[in-house]
C-alpha cells in the first residue's frame, strides 16, 4: 500500500498548473492525503473517480484545510480533535479556533487509523508558541496514543517544525525562530517518547533532504530547505514499512509530497 502526503498550498491553484491530476496518475497512491487545501469541497475541480474523497474544510473560506483521497472506502471518518479533548486543552487563542480550521481528518481502516493534519504555525514573531506548546501539540497526541488503544496509527502531514539540525539547511541561523524553537521541536521528542516512528529517518540519515522552501532567494533551486512534513507510524507497524521517500522534484507548491509504501 502506498500512502502519499501533500501540502498542496491550495488545490485550486495547484489543479490550475495542471499538475495535482498528472502527480496522482503518475504516482498511483493508494491513500493520499492532502493539507492548507483552502477550499470546501464543492470549489475543488479535482475529478478522480478511482478516489473516494473526504474533506475537512475550514470555517474560514480559502485558509487551512485537510482531505484524504482513498481508492478503499473507510470504515468511518472522523473530523477535527474530539470535543473532549478540545475543551480540556482550550485550542483557542487570539488568532481564532484551531479545531474549526480543518486541520485533522481521521480514516479508519481494519488494521490502522491514518489522520491527515495540519499543524498550526508559530508565527514569525512566535506569538502562536504558547498554543503551540501547552494547548495543540499535547491534544494531537493524547488523540493520537486515543486512537492507538484501539488499532496502530499512520499520521501525516505538515507539522511545522524541523525536529533535528539535519532536517533544516541552516539550522544555527533558525534556531529559535518559527519552526526551530525548543518547544515545537519538544513536540517532537514527545510523539517519539510515545512510540511513534519517524519513517523517513528509518531509512535516510543526514541533512539536505527537505519537503518546503521560501519563495525567497531562489531558496528551492539551492535546495535551503526545511523536512517539515513527516510520516510517522505506531511502532508495531514499523516492520511492515517498505520505503519513505520525499518527492522533491514534484513542483506546484511551495512544499513537495512525501510517500511510505507499507505491506
Amino acid at each position: 500500500m502506498k500512502i502519499i502526503s501533500w501540502n498542496v498550498n491550495g488545490i485550486r491553484a495547484v489543479h490550475k498548473k495542471g499538475v495535482f491530476t498528472r502527480f496522482v496518475q503518475n504516482y498511483k497512491p493508494d491513500i493520499l492525503c492532502l493539507q492548507e487545501t483552502k477550499a470546501q469541497q464543492h470549489q475543488s475541480e479535482v475529478d478522480l473517480p478511482e478516489y473516494e474523497e473526504y474533506w475537512n474544510s475550514a470555517s474560514r473560506a480559502g485558509y487551512s484545510g485537510t482531505a484524504i483521497f482513498t481508492k478503499e472506502k473507510p470504515l468511518s471518518v472522523a473530523l477535527d480533535l474530539p470535543p473532549k479533548i478540545a475543551k480540556k486543552y482550550t485550542l483557542t487563542d487570539g488568532y481564532g479556533d484551531t479545531n474549526a480550521e480543518g486541520r485533522v481528518i481521521t480514516a479508519e481502516y481494519k488494521n490502522f487509523y491514518v489522520v491527515s493534519v495540519y499543524t498550526p504555525n508559530a508565527k514569525d514573531d512566535l506569538t502562536r508558541i504558547p498554543l503551540r506548546h501547552k494547548q495543540w501539540d499535547p491534544a494531537f497526541l493524547v488523540y493520537m496514543k486515543l486512537l492507538q488503544k484501539e488499532k496502530p496509527v499512520i499520521f501525516c502531514g505538515d507539522l511545522n517544525v524541523a525536529h533535528k539540525e539535519d532536517d533544516l539547511a541552516r539550522p544555527k541561523e533558525n534556531k529559535g525562530k518559527k519552526g526551530f524553537t525548543d518547544e515545537e521541536r519538544e513536540g517532537i521528542d514527545k510523539i517519539i517518547k510515545a512510540g511513534f516512528v519517524d519513517t523517513f529517518r528509518m531509512f535516510t540519515k543526514g541533512n539536505g533532504h527537505y519537503t518546503w522552501w521560501s519563495h525567497f532567494a531562489n531558496a528551492r533551486a539551492r535546495n535551503i530547505g526545511w523536512r517539515i512534513d513527516y510520516v510517522f507510524v505506531s511502532n508495531v507497524l514499523e516492520k511492515r514499512v517498505k520505503k519513505a521517500l520525499i518527492h522533491k522534484d514534484v513542483l506546484g507548491s511551495d512544499h513537495c509530497p512525501i510517500e511510505i509504501e507499507i505491506t
